[in-house]
């Protein structure tokens, strides 16, 4: 039985519903789940984090093959369906546990995500600073069930048509050659 190489990407660009939709639709991203990183409390629930005191940030955790897709491309789509300049927030989520972050799995991915802003910091792709934190995973927390693949499972809900829905769409547009 032949068994697939895997690297594990966790990254923090405010909500997790929306990182998780636009992954879920990658060629070679074979499993996606949000969850929480960064803080200083085990265990924590969504009430918790909501509250900004735990430290952490909403996250997902996107397991992909690395013949198929890099990490660097993981990250191209990552800077682009999230601002990253903006601390602290994405859009109308406003909280450190919405904050662009790298949490990397090995030096390689810390070296990869340093390189990668720097290349976009030098061709300045946006005129606010990148503010993304690249830090090394401490631990990662599965969200609660009723979380995950949330916009698969409520594309009609108010927040997945306002905000998921036109992030999928730029993604779409942008990286068709990546699409599943």
């Amino acid at each position: 039985m032949n068994t697939v190489e895997t690297e594990v990407a966790t990254l923090a660009g405010g909500c997790f519903w929306c990182l998780e939709a636009v992954y879920d639709q990658v060629q070679g991203v074979l499993h996606v789940e949000s969850g929480y990183a960064g803080g200083a409390v085990p265990h924590p629930t969504y009430e918790q984090v909501c509250t900004g005191r735990t430290g952490h940030a909403e996250v997902v955790q996107v397991t992909f093959d690395p013949a198929l897709i890099s990490f660097r491309d993981v990250l191209e789509i990552f800077f682009e369906i999230h601002d990253p300049t903006t601390l602290n927030r994405q859009g109308a989520d406003v909280g450190t546990q919405y904050r662009s972050a790298i949490f990397y799995h090995s030096p390689e991915q810390k070296a990869v995500a340093e390189e990668v802003i720097a290349a976009l910091t030098a061709a300045r792709r946006w005129p606010d600073p990148i503010v993304t934190e690249v830090k090394p995973l401490a631990a990662f927390y599965a969200a609660e069930a009723y979380h995950q693949e949330y916009y698969q499972n409520h594309p009609a809900q108010p927040y997945c048509r306002a905000v998921i829905a036109p992030k999928l769409a730029k993604f779409q547009k942008h990286f068709v050659a990546q699409l599943k």
